[in-house]
């Protein structure tokens, strides 16, 4: 494992600050939970993350009561520290979902994101076409010409920008407040496929003329049509992902 030092005032020599420290242990730590480099019943112990680390009791604890949180690991008295099994992880926490997507099980948690936004995405279109606000509804319509501009100009950052607002934006204006608590994790995965180079350079034109037709249908109110152009969107990215 890579180390790092910190001075007295909990900052690494190269000037990192404390809490910048804290998330790359943390990010270190959940990659190989994640990734099964460190598998369901492996002991974990404070001294030897200050040890791998070169980090203070203190990073190491606030470490451990993250993953905690998460269900990744459980602590027991006379036991110590523990790496939870998979089913038992919040494996809708968006921090997961990065580690996932990080590790070589990747195509798995592509596969399973992708059936989930498959089974909510479109229902939260249908939703955003009844309950959304106006200002929504043209929000929505303006971020739709917004990728349209920026992926035929390639611009694959300003486009990830865009859609990440875009899919956030169906998700809260639906109504649904447990779609809502998803708008993470669906940042998560548009962001992981433009790291990794699964996004075209260019955005295919159907899958443009897809983001404007829910908008459109989204603005118009009609919650079928809406319906039916996200289910268009999320069948170009399984077959781009080659999920079929």
């Amino acid at each position: 494992m890579s180390t790092a030092t910190e001075d007295e005032s909990g900052t690494t020599p190269a000037g990192s600050s404390g809490p910048a420290l804290h998330q790359r242990v943390l990010d270190a730590v959940g990659e190989a939970i994640a990734s099964g480099a460190m598998p369901p019943g492996q002991r974990l112990t404070l001294d030897d993350l200050q040890q791998d680390y070169g980090i203070s009791r203190t990073v190491a604890r606030d470490t451990m009561r993250v993953l905690e949180s998460m269900n990744l690991v459980y602590s027991r008295r006379r036991v110590g520290i523990v790496v939870q099994n998979p089913e038992l992880w919040n494996v809708f926490d968006p921090k997961l979902v990065r580690w996932r997507l990080a590790s070589e099980r990747r195509a798995e948690q592509y596969s399973s994101l992708t059936e989930l936004r498959i089974a909510v995405e479109p229902i939260a279109a249908a939703g955003a076409a009844r309950r959304a606000s106006a200002a929504e509804r043209n929000r929505l319509l303006g971020l739709a010409a917004e990728l349209r501009r920026l992926g035929e100009a390639g611009d694959l950052e300003g486009f990830l920008a865009a859609d990440i607002a875009y899919h956030q934006l169906l998700l809260h204006s639906c109504g649904n407040e447990m779609f809502m608590a998803l708008e993470g994790m669906v940042a998560e995965v548009l962001t992981s496929r433009t790291r990794q180079g699964l996004m075209p350079f260019r955005p295919r034109p159907e899958a443009l003329q897809a983001h404007e037709d829910v908008a459109a249908a989204v603005a118009g109110g009609d919650a079928k049509a809406a319906e039916a152009a996200m289910h268009h969107i999320l069948d170009e990215v399984r077959n781009a992902m080659g999920l079929d």
